[in-house]
């Protein structure tokens, strides 16, 4: 066993890159790390930093082009099987396989490990007992929700217990409670058989929980050091902003383009500023803006993220947002405000309204009289833990999915009787990547377009404001599994946007992306709304909650609150937790549903 002292990760001088049919990719370019033993080990990154490829470095399942990468002691290149029967590894989207049940995705990485038979049982009780997953165990991989699936792909990577368990970012498109359990897991596992976990994260405050973390950037490393030595950085850089002269999206846009300011984020009720130098006498004041209130606040761990990767920019990924963009999103809004303005005597102020909708498979209620309306130009957030019944609710809205029962209209639309109508007036952005991934972004842009009934001049010129707008000329010719992640999520909302739609819904469009991408997504659906398109958005980032007007919690399909942000964490203020967050919220609505469905079981 390594004592904690030693490294059980230790890389000199790795380089590897690949081949891409119009270009070549340095995804790692001469790092040297060494990552210590008996603790847990951050790995964050913007998007195409090099994460992945470093995981599947050590995992043995890619060689270096140049340099040493020893995992455990071991030559990652002359011991590949040695190390990967040592190690757990859990890929994204959990490495699981959807047409096995759960216990048969166990005993297969059981076969993998050589563990023998008789020494399956007491560990399977274990695992099967820590995730919470014993009764499931004849449920297919692909029937569990997301957070099961990610409980049960944990279970997996355990099942041969290791010294050192690699996580390529275990929690994209789980929820809070989902989250938590995970955590619960990976610590109780860290304490009774002292493994050392490297875990990559698009979370921040995930990595704040790590012993350690390493900062990526093309395929180099910026930064090692523990979450406290990054945020010490940013003493006196950091203040909370609020004006009640603003809306929290109005006074964010003001403060984004104030000289100094480095980041503005909405920040439950204010807006949480980043400075570009420290501020010591006196906090910044901005005198243009009326009735504005500043104080200085404890920096958070993303600061020091933003601060690192703004200040080491990459003109190629585009990863900060210049005025540039900035015009050219407010150009687009232009646009789309200009069909708004045509429509706004067409369509009643509430755009979408859902009236006690069920759906039903079979016996079972999947969403159970759901009923809300939804503005022209409001932001409004449909939030659940996995399994709630969102995603079935928001198939219907979009006409995926016709309702088992009530009434859903959209754009004036019943989505009963005219479908095809209100889909004319939607842009769908999956949560999924679904565009085609054997297709060029133009090839994608292409059929996008003539699919929303765009031709001629007119597909012409909405191809070249995609491009121009989300920066994608550069990858013109490329096809688009081969993007990164950011750049596949710009594709996916811009060909949302083709058709220049009423309504955008967003079913969780920023899961995995990276902080800086999650802020250049949010810039633009901000400019969105306030051009008058109304925006239904899912997601699991419960900081993005904060960006909606109005949204709905769900849990088993019924609705478990409905209001503003403001109005929905003041119900859970307390002497303990006066400044209770949007994720403290969401959590203690849902362990009160659940607390009482066990009562009247019981």
């Amino acid at each position: 066993m390594n004592t904690p002292s030693e490294a059980i990760i230790q890389l000199d001088n790795i380089s590897l890159s690949f081949a891409l049919p119009a270009t070549s990719v340095q995804a790692l370019d001469n790092i040297s790390v060494k990552v210590k033993a008996g603790q847990i080990t951050g790995l964050i990154g913007p998007d195409g930093a090099g994460k992945t490829t470093l995981m599947r470095l050590l995992s043995g399942l890619l060689k270096p082009d140049s340099g040493q990468a020893k995992v455990l002691g071991l030559d990652v290149v002359k011991n590949p099987q040695q190390i990967q029967s040592m190690i757990g590894y859990m890929p994204q989207r959990f490495g699981l396989y959807e047409d096995l049940t759960v216990q048969e995705n166990m005993d297969l990485y059981a076969d993998l490990h050589n563990i023998p038979v008789d020494q399956r049982a007491s560990r399977y009780e274990k695992l099967l007992s820590m995730s919470q997953m014993a009764p499931f165990t004849a449920r297919l991989a692909g029937k569990l929700s997301g957070g099961m699936k990610q409980k049960l792909g944990l279970a997996c990577a355990l099942v041969s217990p290791p010294r050192l368990l690699i996580l390529d970012e275990p929690t994209v498109g789980v929820d809070p409670v989902s989250r938590r359990e995970l955590w619960q897991i990976i610590n109780q596992m860290l304490q009774e058989e002292h493994i050392s976990v490297l875990m990559s994260t698009a979370y921040l405050d995930e990595a704040e929980r790590c012993n350690d973390v390493i900062l990526m950037h093309k395929g180099q490393i910026l930064q090692q050091a523990s979450p406290e030595v990054f945020s010490q950085t940013m003493q006196n850089r950091t203040f909370l902003a609020h004006s009640t002269a603003l809306s929290k999206r109005h006074l964010q846009a003001r403060l984004s383009k104030e000289a100094g300011v480095l980041d503005a984020l909405i920040d439950n009720d204010d807006i949480h500023l980043v400075m570009q130098e420290a501020i010591i006498n006196d906090v910044p004041a901005f005198n243009d803006i009326e009735d504005l209130h500043i104080r200085p606040t404890r920096p958070h761990f993303e600061d020091a993220f933003i601060a690192l990767l703004k200040t080491n920019p990459d003109p190629g990924n585009a990863i900060t947002e210049t005025e540039t963009e900035a015009q050219k999103s407010s150009q687009s809004s232009n646009d789309l405000n200009q069909k708004q303005s045509r429509l706004k005597n067409n369509v009643s102020d509430s755009i979408i309204k859902v009236d006690k909708v069920v759906r039903r498979f079979g016996d079972f209620y999947a969403v159970k009289g759901i009923s809300f309306e939804v503005k022209r130009g409001e932001i409004f957030g449909l939030l659940g833990a996995n399994g709630a019944g969102k995603s079935t609710l928001f198939r219907m809205l979009c006409g995926l999915l016709p309702a088992s029962d009530g009434k859903v209209e959209v754009a004036g639309h019943n989505l009963r009787t005219a479908s095809a109508s209100a889909r004319a007036h939607i842009g769908y952005m999956a949560q999924r990547f679904s565009l085609y991934t054997n297709l060029t972004i133009k090839q994608n842009l292409m059929f996008f377009s003539k699919a929303y009934g765009l031709r001629g001049k007119q597909q012409k010129e909405r191809i070249q404001w995609a491009l121009d707008e989300f920066e994608l000329a550069d990858y013109y010719n490329t096809n688009s599994n081969d993007l990164p992640l950011g750049y596949k999520q710009r594709l996916a909302f811009a060909a949302a946007l083709m058709h220049q739609p009423d309504i955008l819904f967003l079913d969780e469009p920023t899961s995995g992306v990276d902080p800086l991408a999650r802020r250049e997504f949010w810039h633009r659906t901000n400019e969105l709304a306030e051009s008058g398109v109304t925006i239904l958005v899912t997601t699991h980032f419960m900081d993005e909650a904060n960006y909606c007007d109005r949204l709905i919690i769900m849990a088993a399909g019924t609705e478990l609150a409905t209001g503003s942000p403001e109005d929905l964490r003041h119900h859970f203020k307390s002497a303990q937790n006066p400044e209770p967050s949007m994720e403290d919220t969401f959590i203690a609505l849902v362990e009160t549903k659940a607390e009482n469905r066990k009562n009247i079981n019981d």
